[in-house]
């Protein structure tokens, strides 16, 4: 009687898969603001600090701008908090060169 209980948990196990990282959406400040909070949940805590870095200095590489959080809003819209990471790694390297 314990075999068919087991073989049902673990099909149920088997089919339960990770949530798709959650994306940025730029459209609006409040839809940017919420869904990078959430966006940095998914990171591990190792990286949050540079998803952090790399949301707080966007604004400030663009000196012309006249709405630097609308630059960011459009920059990141689309991409995970994994994909800014790589991003920062990326432009962080090119910058110790």
């Amino acid at each position: 009687m314990k075999w068919p209980a087991a073989l049902v948990l673990l099909a149920g196990l088997a089919n339960c898969s990770e949530a798709p990282p959650t994306l940025i959406d730029g459209s609006s400040p409040d839809a940017f603001a919420r869904t990078t909070a959430k966006a940095r949940r998914d990171l591990p805590v190792a990286d949050r600090l540079m998803f952090d870095s790399a949301i707080a200095t966007m604004p400030a590489r663009r000196y012309a701008d006249q709405d630097p959080a609308a630059t960011a809003r459009v920059a990141f819209d689309g991409l995970t908090a994994a994909e800014v990471v790589r991003s920062e790694r990326e432009r962080s390297k090119g910058r110790s060169r």
